[in-house]
């Protein structure tokens, strides 16, 4: 988190299970809050979310999706 971000409380209803997996995963040490738990979870969605959306305007600029074999050229590139 960046120094002086400012914070803004809010209400969010949420599947009763997810909850309660979160509360174990601080209980057990693996996320210090909830609060902390789920704004890590929204960061990592947002981003996703905006390189999802760079993505598809540089395709866009660059021709349309990609080929099928313009796909399977960069598997191999990257060893998939």
């Amino acid at each position: 988190m960046i120094n002086g971000m400012t914070r803004a409380k809010i209400a969010v209803s949420l599947p009763a299970q997810q909850v309660a997996a979160v509360k174990r995963m601080v209980q057990e040490g693996k996320a210090a809050s909830v609060s902390g738990y789920v704004e890590k979870a929204l960061a990592a969605h947002l981003e996703d979310d905006d390189l999802n959306a760079w993505l598809e305007r540089r395709l866009l600029a660059s021709g349309g999706p990609m080929t099928d074999e313009e796909r399977a050229w960069a598997d191999a590139a990257l060893g998939h």
